[in-house]
């Protein structure tokens, strides 16, 4: 009984997020069919991840290195794919590059230098995200949004590795106008650089947006909502972190 109400509740949230995604995007004048919600895994169990997989979820976003390896052979990936979205230290590449199919998180021109290594230690590729620092936080990862584009360009240089967009997180803030400012500036980054055609750089996706101000982020143009309390509800922090 309490698997089918988790079944039930997980089609119920999927269907309410998808919807409000849809909501959003029709207020932008935009087609809601651009915009890919991500499951955020943190701290949650194989089993609540595929029962949102079961929903309709088709691809989630993780933060750390070892809690991934730790359930990654319970996930029902058949029509599922991974990112990984958290802070990511150069010796944890190894750990999931043969595990996900993106990092978004790149955020110094070192973990690329080491995901093009490890890629061609693995004999594969992996498409990157560059991840912005938009409100200049030192408690944040990312590049500055004055230079990101000068680390792009080297970055492109590197083999085995293909920069597909762009990550960021706004700072909090209570006043919807000053996140939708900061969308709106990553956003300029993000058309900025694809004009500029790099080799080696193709500006598909847009990650922004989570729980919290998801609607904002699409009226400003984002591909891809990163959700994750919206989704499974508060997180639980009693389950053992690694």
């Amino acid at each position: 009984m309490m698997e089918n109400l988790c079944s039930k509740q997980a089609e119920e949230r999927v269907r309410s997020i998808q919807q409000s995604i849809a909501s959003a995007a029709e207020n932008a004048g935009r087609n809601p069919a651009e915009i890919r919600l991500m499951a955020v895994t943190k701290t949650r169990t194989a089993q609540e991840v595929n029962e949102v997989i079961a929903a309709g979820v088709t691809l989630l976003g993780e933060n750390r290195a070892q809690e991934l390896c730790a359930r990654y052979e319970d996930y029902d990936l058949d029509h599922c794919e991974i990112h990984f979205i958290g802070r990511l230290q150069t010796n944890k590449v190894r750990q999931i590059i043969d595990k996900v199919t993106m990092i978004e998180s790149v955020d110094s021109e070192k973990l690329a230098a080491e995901i093009s290594r490890q890629c061609e230690k693995h004999g594969t590729e992996m498409d990157i995200l560059i991840e912005v620092n938009i409100g200049d936080e030192e408690s944040k990862g990312g590049f500055d949004q004055n230079n990101v584009e000068e680390a792009i360009r080297r970055i492109a240089q590197l083999p085995h590795i293909h920069i597909k967009g762009i990550m960021s997180i706004p700072p909090i803030e209570d006043d919807d106008s000053k996140v939708r400012a900061y969308f709106a500036a990553t956003k300029r980054i993000f058309i900025d650089i694809k004009r500029k055609n790099i080799d080696n750089v193709t500006m598909e996706i847009l990650s922004m947006g989570m729980s919290g101000d998801f609607p904002q982020a699409i009226l400003e143009g984002s591909t891809q909502v990163r959700i994750g309390t919206a989704l499974f509800g508060p997180r639980n922090y009693s389950v053992p972190q690694h």
